[in-house]
């Protein structure tokens, strides 16, 4: 009796160990899976945690919100957040407990500039006027991320309407520089820009005009492309002009720019955008992860655009010189032959005058607000929207919203500027036959980002590929020297241009450079790790508008 009491209670205490012990491995299965590391993160590691079991998507999601909850109210770049991001989050966590994680994207975070037509958000241009625009129908690159099992966790602040690089606006305020708080983040997706700096998502989206993809990404320590005309429909954005407005994905690193890349090109033709007719057939469905890492950079031909350059030296100019001349000696260090293009024809200020924005600007964004996939309370012309007084026009584009006010592409001057384009198209391409050259270079601006409050994002060097259409990868160079307000130094970054169509090749000198030269750094404010919020719903966001300096008044469009 004694001897079967004892066996039973032995019997009794082993199943309780075991069980206790199956419970203990279960809570640290658990808590494992209920932490993921944003800072810093890239699609390859947020799917190997994925499928290891490491996270689910709502772990992943909260994560994010986390940091920006953390960190937006320093920088300011978020306008509002996918109230539909956890439900998202969720479905997707049952694929994959179902064993389904197709996607190139799959559970991974992204964040788009406001002026993307985006189911489920209003799409503002980061304007009181647009506050309630609200869209029926995805831009066709916001469809083919969701299709391939994106998470859009929001909308990011941007220069208002994506006219200057200042990232200032009325619905949004102004945007922080995360490295610099004294300045601006560039633009005009300097909300981006700043936010996928601090880590607020994988990667980012933009649209570029003239220089707005490539000057958050060398303002914020990004990479970034610019692609070819027509290679990625613009249909669903919020328009300039129809000759130079492109697309793009701003990321951390080179390998999920290329996968964002081949998403946002999977569109393919698109009837609501002529210029994606005009796409060669070898240039469509290329997958730009394949071959990045095919050769290397020796042998490389590699003209430098001399006239990109403020040879004069000073507190804004010096350390861009600087950061460019190392370059130049690390890509001659790895075999890389430097040309000098010195013709006169590449002076980015005179090109600038070939600038046809204000001829287009009206009649695109009439069509635009026109839409019948638009509803809401909202302006459904441009007169309406600068007649409403809620807006934000900076004193520098005064005379451009004047202009366009009145400017139509019958204008003489739209067809002057349209002669001078084609014979600066003829001259890129004869550079490159002549001088047998893969690429050009030059500082995507020819000094450091401006401060908070000035006249507007002088010295950048944009316009070349806006003008002409071709493509430009945008690499971090270097960083100023520190300072107390930018305790690692504000960041520079350098552009590398390439014939139309040459995505392939220009994504995978860069992904060499960036691999063998290192500089991406998160900005020191935020390189700490944030505890994971627990949240049963996405919270509200609110921009803060009170920042705005007062040299920007409100509603105002003369001086």
């Amino acid at each position: 009796m004694g001897f079967t009491g004892g066996l039973l209670r032995r019997r009794l205490s082993v199943t309780v160990w075991v069980l206790g012990t199956l419970f203990l491995q279960g809570l640290a299965v658990n808590a494992q899976a209920d932490s993921f590391e944003p800072l810093e993160s890239t699609i390859e590691g947020l799917r190997a945690a994925l499928l290891g079991n490491a996270t689910t998507c709502r772990t992943v999601i909260s994560s994010f919100v986390a940091r920006i909850e953390a960190f937006n109210p320093t920088i300011n770049a978020i306008v509002s957040l996918n109230p539909n991001a956890f439900a998202i989050a969720d479905e997707l966590d049952q694929r994959l407990a179902a064993g389904d994680s197709a996607g190139k994207l799959f559970c991974v975070p992204i964040l788009l500039k406001d002026n993307y037509d985006a189911v489920g958000m209003n799409t503002t241009g980061s304007s009181v006027a647009l506050a309630g625009n609200r869209p029926s129908v995805d831009t066709p690159s916001v469809k083919a991320f969701r299709d391939e099992g994106a998470v859009i966790l929001g909308k990011t602040n941007l220069h208002e309407m994506a006219l200057e690089g200042l990232s200032v606006s009325s619905l949004g305020g102004q945007t922080i520089n995360p490295y610099d708080h004294t300045r601006t983040p560039g633009g005009s997706s300097g909300g981006t820009g700043a936010a996928i700096a601090t880590s607020f998502a994988i990667f980012g989206t933009g649209t570029d005009a003239v220089n707005s993809l490539r000057s958050p990404a060398s303002a914020n320590n990004l990479v970034s492309v610019r692609p070819s005309r027509g290679l990625v429909s613009r249909q669903g954005i919020l328009p300039i002009s129809f000759t130079q407005d492109s697309i793009g994905p701003i990321a951390r690193n080179i390998q999920d720019l290329a996968v964002a890349l081949t998403v946002m090109a999977s569109v393919g033709p698109d009837e609501a955008d002529n210029a994606t007719l005009l796409v060669p057939p070898e240039a469509r469905d290329i997958d730009y992860t394949l071959n990045l890492d095919d050769g290397g950079l020796e042998g490389l031909r590699i003209g430098l655009l001399d006239g990109f350059w403020n040879h004069t030296e000073s507190d804004e100019t010096t350390p861009v010189i600087d950061a460019l001349a190392s370059t130049i000696d690390f890509l001659k260090s790895q075999g890389v032959e430097i040309i000098k293009v010195t013709e006169s024809i590449y002076n980015a200020t005179a090109i600038a005058k070939l600038d046809v924005q204000q001829y287009e600007f009206k009649e695109v964004m009439n069509k635009y607000l026109s839409s019948p996939s638009l509803a809401g309370d909202r302006p459904t012309t441009w007169d309406e929207v600068y007649g409403s007084g809620d807006f934000l026009v900076i004193p520098a584009q005064y005379n451009f919203i004047s202009n366009s006010r009145n400017s139509t592409t019958a204008d003489p001057g739209f067809a002057t500027a349209q002669q001078g384009i084609a014979d600066l198209k003829a001259a890129i391409n004869a550079t490159f036959v002549s001088n047998e050259l893969d690429a050009v270079i030059y500082p995507e601006q020819k000094n450091l980002v401006v401060k908070i409050g000035s006249p507007s994002q002088a010295g950048r060097n944009g316009i070349l590929a806006a003008l002409t259409g071709v493509p430009v990868v945008t690499v971090p160079v270097g960083f100023s020297p520190a300072t107390e307000n930018a305790p690692i130094g504000v960041p520079i970054g350098m552009e590398i241009l390439g014939l139309p169509f040459s995505e392939s090749k220009l994504l995978n000198i860069a992904n060499h450079f960036t691999r063998l030269r290192p500089l991406r750094t998160a900005p020191a404010f935020a390189n700490q790790t944030v505890q994971d919020g627990s949240y049963l719903s996405m919270p509200r966001m609110q921009p803060n508008m009170s920042n705005i300096p007062q040299v920007y008044p409100l509603g105002v469009l003369s001086a």
